[in-house]
């Protein structure tokens, strides 16, 4: 049974999910980090909010751990590269919380445009300082929008709906989605110098660190507001004071901070400026909905493999997994066969291509593809799966082609894996048997059929007479019995293939003698 550590406050409706669903779970918030470290290596999925900091350090003690669930967007405290390396997949619930996100950023725009705490704190101290507290309307003002994906794109629409003009920076912002929501698409340069309230909807990478930076602020329009209910880091607390106090910004508008808890900031102190502790998804509803979102997502791929709202690999939706599991059984055999007849001396492996014709054209191939990846990389290193295996691909210079036929195939449904190395390019071939059972069609352009065994043995060799009774016995005579013989060649008296299932590992002093064999020009041992 599947047990699962909740490290930090859920709703308890997220464990009720997991209990009902079968999986073994323990609520354990408020652990200490030497604590965490102490236990976490019973489980199999850890879920948490943002309290927990799922460190190196913490994925180094956790020996077991498949999944980690964050119930929220972002993973900020996450170590995702360690994650990754160690194939721990990392979920996100990046829509339970949307709405309730977009709406503290309207919020936020109007306390801001209104100057509605310091009243409410004005009024409150007995004064009635109806002057002092002048604001602006919001219709017809230009909002800049920093990122527009999920929230940006809900606050967009409120935006539209209040009658400002909205204006967003974003690379990955289509023309067609950008028109469907009434959004101008402008370079960040323009969006600097037009927006007369600037909001920010976008995570925190390398690339976005300090977006808003001093050298931004001094090109934005004199008396523009800024709000920041993304990500802290996101914006250069420091130069933003500074602005405030130079009357170039007119006021800002921060839920989240580039160190939290925020006991301490430039921006504190300063009129026109407001301050909530990252209260953006702080709803009852959107606390329940990443919890149960969660839990559901976890469950899902603890039981069955489907993934969803993954980071760092491919999503299989519960629909999927099951459909997809024999396709994805076929593509980590190929790219294990692949991957075990690599010898170092071939020269390094430069590109892997991977062909997908008939029924699995129409599928999800991306998974497909991390499969194909997971069984080449596995006989290269260790500890690799589907998670870090494009991770280590691409660490180790490897170009990896993905193509999807529309054509006839000679196979309900045909994968075909190439590898290339310095020195040469190997292909091998597969298809699924009865719709279920993986199956070698072709090695080397030379048809072969013949299924995956636990053990084989993979000789090519001069199709010439006496090879057979000749290899043959010489395995019977080191006590090696032959499941299954299957043989294959390129052209009469050519070059020829020989795979065979036995039923124990073969020993290297025995491929040794094998490879003695007149006619025989490798042979290398197989596990699948």
């Amino acid at each position: 049974m599947p047990k699962v550590l909740i490290s930090d406050k859920l709703s308890p409706a997220a464990v009720d999910i997991f209990r009902r669903r079968g999986i073994d779970v323990d609520l354990k918030p408020g652990l200490s980090p030497a604590d965490l470290r102490a236990i976490i290596g019973a489980y199999d999925g850890l879920a948490v909010r943002s309290a927990t900091k799922v460190t190196r350090e913490l994925l180094d003690a956790a020996t077991n751990l498949k999944v980690v669930g964050r119930a929220g967007i972002g993973v900020d405290n996450v170590d995702l590269r360690s994650a990754t390396t160690r194939g721990v997949v990392v979920m996100n619930t990046p829509y339970g919380n949307t709405i309730t996100t977009a709406e503290h950023a309207i919020a936020m725009m109007f306390a801001l445009a209104r100057q509605i705490p310091e009243a409410s704190a004005s009024t409150k101290a007995g004064k009635w300082e109806k002057n002092r507290f002048m604001g602006v309307e919001l219709t017809a003002k230009t909002l800049g929008l920093i990122g527009c994906g999920n929230i940006g794109s809900i606050v967009a629409d409120r935006a539209v709906g209040l009658k400002m003009k909205v204006i967003a920076y974003d690379p990955y912002l289509s023309e067609k989605k950008a028109m469907d929501l009434g959004v101008e698409k402008v370079e960040f340069e323009d969006l600097l110098a037009r927006a007369d309230i600037i909001t920010l909807h976008t995570p925190l990478t390398d690339a976005t660190r300090n977006i808003l930076s001093r050298e931004s602020l001094a090109k934005t329009k004199k008396g523009v507001r800024i709000i920041n209910c993304a990500r802290g880091g996101l914006v250069d607390e420091a130069a933003l004071a500074d602005a405030i106090r130079s009357g170039l910004v007119a006021g800002a508008a921060l839920d989240v901070f580039e160190t939290e808890p925020a006991i301490d900031s430039p921006l504190f102190g300063l009129e026109n400026v407001v301050c909530t502790p990252h209260l953006g998804a702080a709803t009852a509803e959107a606390q329940e909905n990443v919890a149960l979102q969660v839990a559901e997502q976890m469950s899902d791929f603890l039981l069955t493999g489907a993934v969803t709202n993954a980071i760092n690999m491919p999503s299989v939706t519960a629909e999927d997994a099951p459909r997809l599991k024999p396709y994805m059984a076929l593509c980590r055999h190929l790219g294990a066969f692949a991957g075990q007849l690599t010898q170092a001396r071939e020269g390094v492996i430069r590109r892997v291509a991977i062909e997908f014709e008939g029924q699995v054209a129409g599928l999800n191939t991306r998974p497909l593809t991390a499969a194909v990846l997971a069984g080449l990389m596995s006989p290269l290193m260790e500890g690799i799966n589907m998670v870090n295996a494009g991770v280590a691909a691409r660490d180790h210079g490897i170009d990896v082609a993905e193509t999807v036929h529309d054509r006839p195939s000679e196979y309900l449904t045909l994968v075909r894996v190439t590898v290339e190395t310095d020195t040469l390019s190997r292909s091998v071939a597969g298809t699924l048997f009865a719709g279920s059972r993986p199956r070698i069609v072709e090695i080397k352009g030379i048809k072969v059929e013949a299924d995956f065994a636990p053990h084989m043995l993979y000789v090519t060799n001069q199709d010439k007479p006496g090879f057979i009774g000749r290899f043959g016995a010489t395995l019977s005579g080191a006590g090696i019995n032959i499941a299954t013989f299957h043989l294959g060649r390129a052209t009469q008296g050519g070059d020829a293939i020989c795979l065979v299932s036995v039923d124990e590992p073969v020993a290297e002093d025995v491929l040794a003698m094998v490879r003695t064999l007149p006619l025989v020009v490798q042979a290398t041992s197989l596990a699948f």
